[in-house]
């Protein structure tokens, strides 16, 4: 997998819609991702494997980034993830 592939693939997940992607299992997240990568470039069926282990190996790394960009927007749009307590 060459470093263009690579770039690809972080592009595809920086463009993916953030509850998309904290709301599939695992192997439907993989499986868009690689769909949508496969959409913009050609990959062999090498590249295909290779990309498919890369991604289910980075699907933490992937959530958490998704869960960075969700908090970013509502902290931009002045949402509070904490429940008010009323007394």
């Amino acid at each position: 997998m060459n470093s263009s592939i690579l770039r690809q693939v972080w592009t595809v997940v920086e463009e993916s819609q953030a509850h998309g992607l904290l709301s599939l299992p695992d192997q439907d997240l993989v499986n868009q991702l690689l769909e949508r990568l496969q959409e913009k470039e050609f990959l062999s069926t090498e590249d295909s494997k290779k990309i498919r282990g890369y991604l289910s190996s980075r699907t933490p790394l992937i959530r958490d980034l998704a869960q960075a960009r969700l908090k970013e927007i509502q902290v931009h749009l002045g949402i509070d993830q904490q429940p008010q307590v009323i007394n």
